[in-house]
């Protein structure tokens, strides 16, 4: 697989990453299986995936824990990224950012990723009672300890108001530019495709501009765009997208003419012939960004880890890329 690098830190990992949330979190609870996970993991690194994307607060805990099942076998092939500042309570998720609790969700990582170094450590969420530098410092000394490689910054979208969508990262790059004054920032993790493309305004050209890697969070639309999803279909209670506005039967219905779109530069490349899928053309689109973008889709089966990481090899033509920008907006609320 072609290899991208994290801005500035030299760090190599394969233009497609793999997002382990689903393995574990936030999606349908009955089709979680630990066996099943596992494998996925296993193919995605065999098809030379190397970012595995995880967070201590998905399960809480078991995500880590499941990726050290693998990293204790394979950790020499895989790039480990994962997460702190946010905790998992009694039915309520909040920000911790103080540096006494950032090193010690470092250590926890730690052992349940049975690996002795990180190599990007993000802030998953800023804690509005912590001065971020402060807790951006104790993230540094993880550097300087040898326990953390780099560090990384998870954008957070704040929408609507009278500014309107396109600066929607504002309050991001601020964070940015400020943490950028303490240690380098090695990548920024935001919401990137084709049905959420307010990245591409201000905060990728940010990342572009000063050297960061962009990692492209759910650049399949949570699975909108691979276009598997039948409108009306449900979802289980605890998944996420049965509460989501833009999952309603109504709006993805309303939002079919995106996936109609991939499908019909999917069959260009040869379609079902070739094995070349929506999904896949939805991630090349992603990775056209830039060569600083790696895109992160989550899965938890091994079919879906291996497609995904075929799409490294899509090269989309100048006439692809300018049928998918004028596919239309996505419609619907994203909150």
């Amino acid at each position: 697989m072609e290899r991208r690098t994290l801005g500035a830190t030299g760090l190599g990992v394969g233009a497609v990453g793999l997002g382990c949330m689903p393995m574990s979190w936030a999606y349908s609870a009955s089709q979680r299986r630990g066996d099943r996970s596992l494998r996925a993991v296993h193919a995605a690194l065999d098809a030379g995936v190397s970012l595995l994307d995880t967070a201590d607060m998905y399960g809480p805990y078991t995500n880590e824990l499941l990726l050290g099942r693998v990293l204790k076998e394979r950790r020499a092939e895989a790039f480990v990224s994962t997460k702190c500042g946010l905790v998992v309570g009694d039915g309520h998720i909040v920000a911790n950012g103080r540096p006494s609790y950032v090193r010690r969700a470092c250590d926890a990582s730690l052992r349940r990723l049975q690996t002795d170094v990180i190599d990007l450590y993000q802030l998953h969420r800023a804690d509005p009672k912590v001065p971020v530098e402060e807790t951006w410092g104790a993230m540094a000394e993880l550097v300087t300890a040898g326990k953390v490689r780099a560090l990384g910054l998870c954008a957070v979208g704040v929408r609507g108001g009278r500014r309107g969508p396109y600066d929607l990262y504002d309050g991001t790059i601020r964070q940015l530019e400020r943490v950028q004054q303490v240690f380098p920032v090695a990548a920024v993790q935001a919401e990137l495709s084709l049905w959420s493309r307010e990245a591409l305004a201000r905060l990728l050209p940010w990342c572009a501009a000063r050297g960061v890697g962009f990692l492209a969070a759910m650049p399949l639309g949570n699975g909108f765009l691979t276009g598997t999803l039948t409108p009306g279909g449900g979802f289980e209670p605890e998944d996420m997208r049965a509460r989501h506005p833009r999952f309603t039967a109504e709006m993805m219905a309303a939002n079919q003419p995106l996936v109609a779109g991939l499908r019909r530069v999917a069959e260009r490349h040869g379609g079902a012939g070739t094995g070349v899928t929506p999904a896949q053309v939805a991630l090349a689109w992603v990775l056209s960004a830039g060569r600083h973008v790696v895109p992160v889709p989550g899965t938890k089966r091994a079919e879906w880890a291996v497609q995904n990481a075929g799409a490294a090899a899509l090269e989309l033509t100048a006439r692809d890329l300018a049928e998918l920008a004028a596919l239309p907006p996505a419609l619907g609320s994203w909150d």
